[in-house]
């Protein structure tokens, strides 16, 4: 099967005949960080240029015909993948994107900054930072750490690690997630203390993983 007809038969799947308009909503989203970064609509011609040049391409409603993100900005959103949703209607396009995606300047047609997230760990981490910058280190337990320097929170590390160590060889499942959690929470602590991020070390694992 040739390249062509393999589009043509992913287009066949896609239910660009719904609202009567020969289009569907592209909703696209960081590969990365998995943001969503804008929603567009594609027609036929739009799909097949995307899929064919691996930047993606709307069909503006404004405009009246196919605008390719980045044309004159030079911000393309490079292609990814595409997933088609469950009633067919709807796109789910990840890319890696070339620049802010928003006409205005921003990362995200929201105003919102394409950072990577990982949940409550990145809240944890803005609490820390926070927490670092109270000038009176007896009112907070991490400010205390920070004010003590790095030699003291790199031994509550290791510490909390020859706890974490002690608990797996026992049956205490509860005992080993708190001493897990411990171990973790300090980690991060000694992480900002020395002027880096989550960020940092996962870049390093998907170096490793790659």
């Amino acid at each position: 099967m040739t390249r062509d007809n393999k589009i043509q038969e992913k287009i066949m799947n896609i239910n660009f005949n719904k609202n009567n308009d020969d289009l569907v909503p592209a909703i696209i989203q960081d590969a990365t960080t998995k943001n969503v970064l804008m929603l567009g609509y594609m027609n036929v011609e739009a799909y097949s240029k995307t899929v064919k040049t691996n930047k993606v391409t709307f069909y503006s409603r404004t405009k009246n015909r196919l605008w390719t993100k980045g044309e004159e900005s030079g911000n393309f959103l490079n292609l990814v993948s595409i997933k088609n949703d469950c009633d067919k209607d709807t796109l789910l396009i990840e890319v890696n994107p070339v620049g802010p995606t928003c006409h205005k300047g921003t990362d995200t047609c929201w105003g919102e900054t394409n950072n990577q997230s990982y949940g409550f760990l990145s809240e944890l981490e803005n609490v820390i930072q926070s927490r670092r910058e109270i000038a009176d280190s007896e009112k907070s337990y991490v400010a205390s750490l920070f004010a003590k320097g790095i030699n003291k929170i790199a031994q509550k590390v290791g510490e909390e690690a020859v706890e974490v160590v002690i608990e797996a060889k026992d049956n205490d499942d509860n005992l080993f997630l708190n001493e897990s959690a411990d171990l973790l929470f300090h980690y991060l602590i000694l992480l900002q203390a020395k002027g880096f991020t989550l960020k940092d070390v996962v870049k390093i694992l998907e170096g490793r993983h790659s």
